[in-house]
This record gives structure tokens, C-alpha cells and sequence, in this order.
């Protein structure tokens, strides 16, 4: 009899195990796997979150950037690791949602091997233009490409980026010829934009003010299908391009079977960080907007942006080269 009422009471302690430890999270350093280089937006957002997390929270959150092959390798890390809630990785759309459809032999399932998070921003991607290209927006350029098809040349951040895609989109659903060059990244790709070697460009919104402003480089359109409250005189090309509606987006994915308890939670202080002022004022300064999805929002969102990019993939023919 004792022995029965010692195995019921310990049945009841192993069933009650799970929301006691989400409580008791974070009781150990915590790891964001970021797939990407260190200087980038979805770098910068990760170390800011860190940094507050680890305040508010009183358990330091620790930045792993692993960079390479479009993201993959570190987004394989974070599949592989133990769904204790002690990693979690710090994406983006090039990450989480283009390089599935550009690798076709991953170790890993965005969809099977992850439980979303949170979203942590999104953002209207920019195409920018040489001034000496005469067209003064989206519609002109469209005139313009179908002029002098093959004529135009337009740069990217790399073969297959989501950058890249954008163009090709943009190539599809206007029926334009133009010419691919790519890039290892924005960075290398702007003193050649900069200099007219190359007329077009699409990026995040940060790298082209500075030329925006003194008249070097001239913003043509965004990739949302509306115009982006942040950069409100900007049209979308949608309003010259039907259809076209594409954005960039940041978010946290952890390992498939990780605690619901402690995926609410990380999701909740987020969101409280998310709307703090001084978080606000990073991102208007980073052209980013704030997001409140929740997890299963966020990930109903992903598996719609794997469809899509993965079928711009393959309309456009993009390779890994």
C-alpha cells in the first residue's frame, strides 16, 4: 500500500516536471545561434536582444554567430542541438526561408526540425538605382528594360539571395530581360553601383541613405506590396507591378520539442523588450518594424514563405554556384 502511494506520488511530480522547469528558465547560460557573419542586421538584432534578455532575466544569452553556405550550416546546428531551451536560432528570411529551396540535400526540415518563437522584425527590401539610368521609378524602369532588353545590368548580394530573388521576381512578373552580376554581398556590390557600373541594386533600406540624400543613388521602390510607413514617400513596386510583394524578416526558431512552456515565455519577454522605447529607436534607425505575431502565427507565416520563395526559385532557376 505505502509502495502504491509513493509511485502515484511520484507519477504526479514527473507529470508536474515540465512547467517547473520553464519556470525555473533560464538556470543556465543561453545560446542564440546566429547563421550569419557578425555586422549584419540579423547579428545586430540578436546581440540586442542578448543584451536585454540577459538583464531582464539574470542568465547571460550568448551570441554563436556560424556563418556560411546561405545560413545552412548554422540553422543545422541549431536543428541538431538538445530541445532543452538552452539554444535557440536567430534567423532571417535568406536563412529560414530561401536557402531551404537553394540546398536540396539539407540535413535538416525548417518545418520538421523547429518550433517557432518569435518574429522579430520585418522589412520593405529597397531597389535603388545609378542616377544615370533614366527612369525615375518602377514603372519608367519597366518601360525602360523592355526598350533595351538585356541592357540593363543589375547587381546582387549573391547568386540565389534573397536579393537576387527579388529582381528575379521582379523580371518574372514584368516579363523584362536584365542582367545578373553577383556579389559577395551588399557591401562589395555598392562602388560599383555607386560608380554606374551596375544600375540596380536591391537591399535593405541602411547601406543607400547616406547616398540617397546627396542625390548619388536614387530609391525606385520597395518590396512590400504597400509603401512601408517607415519610408512612406518611397512607392511599392506593386503599385507599378502587380502582385509584387515581398519582405525581409527576422526570427527565433528553436529546436523541434523544446517545452511549450519555455517557448511562451522567451516569446513573451520578447515582445515586452519588443515594445520598450529605447528598442523602438533601434528600429527606426535599422528601417525595421516591430512584429507581434505568436508562435503559431509566426509559424503558419514561415511554411508560406518557404512556398513562396521556393517557387521564385525555381521560376527564376537560381543555383548554387
Amino acid at each position: 500500500m505505502v509502495r502504491a502511494v509513493i509511485a502515484v506520488a511520484c507519477a504526479v511530480l514527473i507529470a508536474s516536471a515540465p512547467p517547473a522547469l520553464a519556470q525555473a528558465w533560464p538556470a543556465k547560460p543561453v545560446r542564440f545561434i546566429v547563421p550569419f557573419a557578425t555586422g549584419g542586421t540579423t547579428d545586430i538584432l540578436a546581440r540586442l536582444y542578448a543584451q536585454r534578455l540577459g538583464e531582464t532575466l539574470g542568465t547571460q544569452f550568448i551570441v554563436d554567430n556560424r556563418a556560411g553556405a546561405g545560413g545552412t550550416i548554422g540553422t543545422e546546428a541549431g536543428a541538431r542541438a538538445a530541445s532543452d531551451g538552452y539554444t535557440f536560432v536567430f534567423g532571417s528570411t535568406s536563412s529560414t526561408a530561401v536557402s531551404p529551396g537553394l540546398y536540396p540535400k539539407l540535413a535538416f526540415d525548417i518545418a520538421r526540425d523547429f518550433a517557432p518563437v518569435a518574429e522579430i522584425a520585418s522589412a520593405s527590401i529597397v531597389l535603388a538605382s545609378h542616377p544615370s539610368l533614366p527612369a525615375r521609378n518602377v514603372k519608367e524602369l519597366v518601360a525602360l528594360a523592355k526598350a533595351r532588353p538585356g541592357e540593363i545590368v543589375y547587381a546582387s548580394s549573391g547568386n540565389g539571395s534573397s536579393l537576387h530573388l527579388c529582381a528575379e521576381y521582379l523580371k518574372h512578373l514584368a516579363k523584362v530581360d536584365m542582367v545578373h552580376v553577383p556579389y559577395k554581398g551588399v557591401g562589395p556590390a555598392m562602388p560599383d553601383l555607386l560608380s554606374g557600373q551596375v544600375q540596380l541594386l536591391f537591399s535593405d533600406m541602411p547601406p543607400f541613405v547616406p547616398y540617397i540624400k546627396i542625390g548619388k543613388l536614387r530609391a525606385l521602390g520597395v518590396t512590400t506590396a504597400k509603401r512601408s510607413p517607415l519610408l512612406p514617400d518611397i512607392p511599392a513596386i506593386a503599385e507599378s507591378v502587380p502582385g509584387y510583394d515581398l519582405a525581409g524578416w527576422y526570427g527565433v526558431l528553436a529546436p523541434a520539442g523544446t517545452p511549450s512552456e519555455i517557448v511562451n515565455r522567451l516569446h513573451g519577454e520578447i515582445q515586452k523588450i519588443m515594445r520598450s522605447p529605447q528598442m523602438k529607436e533601434r528600429y527606426v534607425a535599422l528601417a525595421i518594424e516591430p512584429s507581434e505575431r505568436s508562435p503559431r502565427e509566426y509559424g503558419e507565416y514561415v511554411k508560406s514563405e518557404l512556398a513562396k520563395w521556393g517557387k521564385i526559385i525555381q521560376l527564376s532557376g537560381a543555383r548554387i554556384q
